[in-house]
């Protein structure tokens, strides 16, 4: 009898909860007011601007590579948080910038690990 009295009150706390939980509003923080995402007409969130410009970003060039490279600077995946001073991933990465490698390091940026050669069979 307790049980079933228990399960009751407990379908009834979980479909109120459920029913008013698309109503509560939650303050917006200051600080973050940019990053919050409103849902547009068919329910999904936008995307804030930032996302949009970042997304918008057109790869660099390969002249734009080479200047890069004859200057020293890194290319920092933003992504994953590590730079590549060579290699394949050089100004590659879907997300990235150049900056010099002791820019990248303040932000807290970690170098990328030295790649190895695949092995081959003959």
């Amino acid at each position: 009898m307790i049980q079933k009295l228990w399960r009751s009150r407990t379908r009834k706390i979980l479909a109120l909860l459920v029913l008013t939980f698309p109503f509560v509003q939650t303050p917006m923080l200051a600080g973050n007011a940019a990053a919050q995402t409103a849902p547009s007409k068919d329910g999904k969130a936008k995307k804030d601007e930032s996302a949009k410009a970042a997304e918008a970003t057109p790869a660099p060039s390969d002249k734009e590579i080479a200047d890069a490279k004859a200057k020293g600077m890194v290319w920092v995946n933003l992504a994953s948080g590590v730079y590549h001073k060579e290699g394949k991933f050089y100004g590659k990465t879907k997300r990235g910038e150049f900056m010099s490698e002791d820019d990248a390091k303040k932000a807290g940026y970690r170098e990328a690990k030295a790649e190895t050669a695949s092995k081959t069979s003959f």
